[in-house]
């Protein structure tokens, strides 16, 4: 489980990472391309952007998308990974060039691991295709998926009509929705997120290599997916982890694919060289025993379900404490890892930041007459 941040928490967060950056005058990069954006992973906090609501053609970023919904339907158990996906006439890339395959043979299936391989080491269109297909019948019935779940992650100025991200009138996203997409493939896609950071792939003895120039020049870059068309230029959506801080940069419209990796590779070095996050409790702390209504015992012990961290600049020299507020009637029965409530970071008064903190162990409902017992209590205190 990762830390969760409450929308009022978040908007103080955004105000003083914001107040800070403009005090310390750190200036974020000018570069050529129709839009970027940084944001920290941990909390969501836009570091640097230009044009970053901008709706665009996202490119072969779509696939992002399509890979997510793949993985979800794996870790769900909905789908193993030995099921066989066909491909189709319709998918199929009839030996093309022209466009991005993993070039699985007509009428013959492939695993759906390996079809997200090829989705997102190889960028296979024909893959994203027969992947869409398998799920929801067609491609344009796909769509509908992922812009049901663009709705849920919050994806405001994002639509997509296809599985692949080849040019389409109404087919947009924002460079904000990216890194939002990006941020649900690494906190929920678990080790899948891992074939990210693949550089090769191999599948019907042709092998290619991962188009994210990053993973061959920075050790500390793994993932996530490259874009291009004649239309959208060359995009790039990158993350990587220096020193307990994760960053996610993507970039959209730059002039080359060689530019589109600078420019990436420039926001993430802008990123780790200006900001830090602290960490205040690791996760697993101790957060205190918890009152308990109506159990066989009456408190249980909590600890925090995640590391909680704050962002700050690195020349900034915080007062940073911590304050724990469980939630106002916790009843049995309890089970093991149930959130009971919050561990908050406080800055100059303000909170920026939150975790969960859960319960450590079970706690059964006692017997009718102690939950009796102990109501009446409780109005006989009411009382006075």
């Amino acid at each position: 489980m990762t830390s969760r941040t409450p929308k009022t928490l978040l908007a103080c967060l955004m105000f003083a990472i914001g107040h800070v950056a403009f005090a310390n005058n750190i200036t974020p990069p000018t570069q050529d391309n129709n839009a970027y954006i940084l944001m920290d992973y941990d909390t969501g906090t836009i570091l640097a952007q230009k044009n970053a609501d901008m709706p665009l053609p996202p490119a072969s970023l779509t696939k992002m998308m399509t890979s997510y919904l793949l993985e979800q339907k794996l870790l769900s158990g909905e789908m193993s990974e030995d099921t066989p996906i066909k491909m189709s006439q319709s998918a199929w890339c009839r030996g093309s060039s022209s466009e991005s395959c993993m070039y699985v043979p007509l009428n013959e299936s492939a695993r759906a691991i390996d079809m997200l391989r090829g989705i997102i080491i190889q960028s296979g269109n024909d893959a994203s295709k027969a992947v869409a297909e398998h799920m929801a019948g067609s491609e344009s019935a796909f769509a509908i998926l992922m812009n049901d779940e663009a709705k849920k992650l919050g994806m405001t100025a994002t639509h997509f009509e296809n599985a692949t991200g080849m040019p389409s009138p109404n087919h947009k996203a924002s460079a904000k929705d990216l890194a939002v997409l990006s941020r649900a493939v690494i906190k929920n896609s678990g080790a899948y997120y891992k074939i990210y950071a693949e550089k090769e792939f191999t599948y019907n003895n042709i092998k290619q290599q991962n188009r994210n120039a990053l993973l061959f020049t920075d050790s500390t870059v793994d993932g996530l997916k490259t874009g291009h068309t004649g239309e959208s230029g060359y995009s790039l959506s990158a993350s990587g982890e220096r020193d307990n801080m994760r960053l996610i940069a993507v970039v959209l419209g730059a002039k080359s694919m060689q530019a589109r990796a600078d420019q990436a590779g420039e926001l993430l070095n802008f990123g780790f060289g200006h900001f830090a996050n602290i960490v205040v409790a690791p996760k697993g702390q101790d957060a205190g025993v918890a009152p308990v209504k109506f159990g066989q015992v009456k408190t249980v012990k909590t600890v925090t379900a995640d590391t909680l961290k704050v962002l700050t600049t690195k020349t900034q020299k915080p007062v940073i404490s911590h304050t724990t507020k469980f939630d106002d009637t916790i009843t049995a029965p309890i089970k093991k890892g149930q959130e009971l409530g919050q561990m908050m970071a406080v800055v100059d008064g303000n909170v920026v930041a939150s975790t969960p903190i859960i319960a450590t162990e079970d706690v059964e409902q006692a017997g009718i007459m102690s939950r009796m017992w102990e109501s009446l209590v409780d109005w006989v205190k009411g009382l006075f």
